[in-house]
């Protein structure tokens, strides 16, 4: 595990562009959320069934061909490294178990992981401008580490082909009811160009609003969890004043290369996404993904419909 690797992307899309091959995930937050637990476990490694949640993006990205992934860490976080880490003495130690072993071999082999350490929270902005140094000059994808897609529906892949043709910054969006909209950053949108249609359902941003209330909001499209940036918006994290929260926001910092005439473009994601940032939606997706295993489903879905239909289900067990 290194702190730094500063090659820039050999890859190139057929427009000619570096096609992003590096990931980042921030994830030096405290998880308030989640304590006591994540006291002396960083939330990005509660489990989801038998993987952590950091694991499940990880995999993600590995999915869309990115094989280098930094991790932005903070006090306490090591542990993150360590999951994929080798484990000599363990793998020893399963040498008769070959499907564990298997299982553990795979985090270690998933990706290149680097880290570097983000020593003050102050936004997600300022957590993205700590990756300049490794990723250069090049695209690259941030995942944010508190949710994740269906590996069956996979959203990274669109959205690297769409960054190495406009050569701007990608953003993703998805639909939720207009009630919720206080809830998270909203986009104004326009059709997009007819050629970048062949991607998926392709939409040009206008402008980003943060938490709008329902009657103010521009439409029902929220921001998910991934972007794909051109490198310029590092010197645009320190052109950007703090904002809300008093954080430097990187929603601020896209917003200034937009008015400065960088294209920015979303995908609009159907499929199924997984939002582990709070407790009840974290043990939705812990309900979710052990239904639909092929080893526990069955079992699973007859015990949660037992439990659902029983007394236990509204507290009132004997």
């Amino acid at each position: 595990m290194s702190e730094h690797s500063a090659n820039p992307s050999t890859a190139t899309a057929a427009s000619g562009r570096p096609r992003a091959v590096k990931a980042v995930i921030p994830a030096a937050g405290l998880a308030t959320r989640f304590l006591p637990a994540t006291k002396a476990v960083p939330k990005e490694l509660l489990p989801v069934v038998d993987r952590p949640v950091l694991q499940y993006i990880v995999e993600e990205a590995a999915q869309a061909g990115i094989d280098d992934v930094l991790l932005i860490t903070g006090r306490g976080k090591t542990s993150m490294v360590d999951h994929f880490d080798r484990r000599p003495d363990l793998e020893e130690r399963l040498e008769k178990k070959p499907e564990l072993l298997a299982a553990v071999r795979r985090s270690e082999e998933l990706a290149a992981i680097y880290t570097v350490r983000q020593p003050e929270q102050l936004g997600l902005g300022h957590a993205v401008g700590y990756a300049e140094s490794h990723v250069g000059d090049a695209p690259f994808a941030v995942l944010l580490g508190d949710e994740f897609v269906k590996q069956s529906e996979p959203l990274l892949p669109a959205m690297l082909e769409l960054q190495a043709r406009t050569g701007g910054v990608v953003l993703a969006f998805f639909e939720v009811d207009p009630a919720e909209t206080k809830r998270y950053g909203i986009a104004s949108v326009e059709p997009a160009e007819a050629e970048l249609t062949d991607i998926g359902e392709i939409v040009k941003v206008t402008g980003m609003v943060e938490k709008p209330k329902p009657e103010d909001a521009p439409s029902n499209l929220a921001v998910l969890g991934r972007y794909v940036l051109p490198s310029r918006i590092f010197d645009a994290i320190r052109r950007t004043e703090p904002g809300s929260g008093g954080e430097i926001q990187l929603t601020d910092a896209m917003e200034l290369l937009r008015k400065e005439g960088v294209p920015v473009h979303a995908i609009v994601y159907r499929g199924t996404r997984y939002d582990t940032g709070m407790p009840l939606g974290y043990l939705q997706t812990v309900v979710q993904i052990a239904a639909e295993r092929e080893d526990l489903g069955s079992e699973f879905r007859k015990w949660l419909a037992e439990f659902v239909n029983s007394d236990a289900a509204g507290g009132s067990g004997t």
